[in-house]
């Protein structure tokens, strides 16, 4: 079987995601109260990728808050004068990578198959792979949608072999014009589709929506919430209090609904920021 590393890829400023990622970078926030990168470096572990010598992880915008966060468990690569696309970010991997095909994941990618374990989700992609073509997982397009791939859209993970990622360069551009587009041209793309359900976290909007999905319709609360008024359907992050009422809101580990409070359809961080959806 041919040698493969992950990488997920972090760099991104979320801008859409804004005003959220104004202090923290989109692959620290947090999904059911765990947050983005880890779900990725999560499900790569349970295809056996783990650790700095077959796992990596870019980052360029408040590069030291995913440096800091990912620590021993991956190779870093920082992209010192900002993002420079994912294909540019695979690029600046390219003696680390070594000969090995890749498989890239986007950090802000949710995906959640009830029937799998995360890595077992995507198990797909590996199984029977020839070492020679380039495969994306994908999810049918949205009614209406144009683009895609052959009536397909990206679902979060692709496989790229070593041929395909060895002469791409450091310069700031994506995998759509540098990999799948030609590979596609070249009959080399295998569209491998996924069973659950993938979102892209990218707006307030999603990002509430894949949160909530991962409470389940319950109270999703993590260490030392103080909950002495009312939550519904909400995820609490560590430390958070409720005083006054949350209805299907996220609230960032720290942050405070005081008493007389009705919070609904919302994401508060620990400063008091509110994004109202």
């Amino acid at each position: 079987m041919t040698a493969v590393a992950g990488v997920v890829l972090a760099a991104g400023e979320g801008q859409r995601l804004r005003p959220l990622t104004e202090t923290v970078p989109k692959a620290l926030c947090p999904v059911g109260n765990l947050p983005l990168l880890d779900h990725a470096l999560r499900r790569l572990a349970g295809l056996g990728l783990s650790g700095p010598s077959t796992v990596a992880v870019n980052a360029a915008y408040l590069a030291g808050q995913v440096v800091a966060h990912a620590g021993d468990r991956a190779h870093l690569s920082v992209e010192p004068d900002g993002p420079i696309g994912t294909s540019g970010g695979i690029a600046r991997l390219r003696s680390w990578i070594d000969g090995r095909g890749v498989l890239a994941g986007n950090a802000d990618a949710y995906l959640h198959d009830p029937f799998r374990d995360p890595g077992k989700d995507i198990a797909a992609l590996l199984d029977g792979w020839s070492g020679d073509t380039v495969r994306m997982l994908t999810k049918p397009c949205f009614p209406g949608d144009t683009g895609g791939f052959s009536g397909r859209r990206f679902a979060g993970f692709s496989l790229m072999p070593w041929r395909y990622v060895r002469d791409l360069e450091e310069v700031d551009s994506n995998l759509v014009r540098t990999v799948w587009r030609p590979a596609e041209a070249a009959g080399d793309l295998e569209l491998i589709p996924y069973e659950g359900l993938y979102m892209d976290t990218g707006t307030p909007a999603d990002y509430l929506t894949a949160n909530l999905h991962a409470a389940a319709g319950t109270v999703l609360t993590g260490p030392s919430v103080r909950i002495t008024g009312e939550a519904t359907e909400s995820v609490l992050g560590a430390s958070s209090v409720v005083e006054g009422t949350v209805t299907r809101c996220v609230l960032w580990p720290g942050a405070h609904v005081p008493a007389g409070e009705s919070l609904t359809d919302a994401i508060r961080t620990a400063t008091g920021l509110t994004v109202q959806i």
